[in-house]
């Protein structure tokens, strides 16, 4: 096709094998779409397209992904919002005809829709990095480094010192959105057979804690290290550990610390403040 589709925070130029998806870089568009610059989707990534209306006057063009072909997607396991979407493009109703027109001219292309056995969308190229709660995350493309903070990380990770994790020795990544309360990153080994301890003590996981960590650094970052395992042959599904029930008392009361500091400055309500610090207690 060759045409381009402009629509808010991204453009679409449809080509004959694939889509380019430039996003713009402007104060109101996304931070994850201004951190991934372009994509290009290859159209055997896609399983379908669909056009509903949106908000205020929009309609919402969107490429349905194959599963197993992005590891961006892979990597956020559903937890994107819908503003956060990559495969979302926001149109002014008055172009819905041509979107349209677009919509089934990307249809008549496409073809398989079942699970890809490997990814079709390039991931993020490293280096990458980005701050946590408790510690620095770098990627160089082949190993991640840990790298703890003085005033975040826990004992235990002080104890067991910076960490270093070939991709060649993972099996995976787990990857929990920022957004939640206790957000965090944990690389997982191969052919791991222990339980895990929580993340906050876990030197193979770095805890994001609300403003560290955002989305548009940290998800790229585990759609990164996830595609080099999967290159390298390490990318066989590992069970997701299942958190050790009994934490370090000094460490429950740092959390509620900091719990207490959020409430303080009015980014966590009376409500979330209750319930999250006799979830903490309760692990005593």
């Amino acid at each position: 096709m060759g045409d381009v589709l402009a629509g808010f925070h991204a453009a679409w130029e449809f080509e004959s094998d694939s889509v380019l998806i430039r996003y713009e870089r402007g104060i109101r568009t996304p931070k994850l779409f201004q951190a991934l610059g372009e994509r290009r989707v290859p159209l055997e990534a896609l399983a379908g397209v669909t056009l509903a209306p949106g908000k205020r006057g929009t309609v919402v063009l969107r490429a349905e992904p194959r599963p197993g072909a992005d590891p961006l997607l892979e990597a956020a396991a559903g937890q994107l919002k819908e503003g956060c979407d990559p495969y979302r493009l926001v149109l002014p109703a008055e172009r819905e005809t041509l979107a349209e027109h677009y919509a089934d001219e990307l249809r008549g292309l496409l073809g398989e829709s079942g699970k890809s056995e490997r990814f079709l969308v390039a991931a993020p190229k490293a280096p990458l990095q980005f701050k946590a709660y408790d510690g620095k995350a770098s990627f160089d493309g082949t190993a991640v480094t840990f790298r703890w903070s003085w005033t975040g990380a826990s004992s235990a990770k002080w104890k067991a010192g910076d960490q270093v994790f070939p991709a060649a020795g993972l099996g995976g990544v787990e990857w929990r959105s920022p957004e939640a309360f206790e957000g965090y990153l944990r690389l997982l080994p191969r052919n791991a057979t222990a339980l895990a301890p929580q993340p906050d003590q876990d030197p193979a996981s770095v805890v994001f804690g609300l403003g560290y960590g955002p989305v548009h650094e940290s998800l790229p970052f585990a759609a990164a290290v996830l595609a080099a395992v999967r290159e390298q042959g390490a990318g066989t599904p590992v069970p997701v550990p299942v958190p050790a029930p009994r934490r370090d008392p000094a460490d429950i009361a740092e959390r509620i610390r900091h719990l207490g500091e959020l409430h303080q400055a009015g980014l966590v309500t009376d409500e979330e403040f209750s319930s999250k610090k006799a979830e903490l207690l309760a692990e005593l």
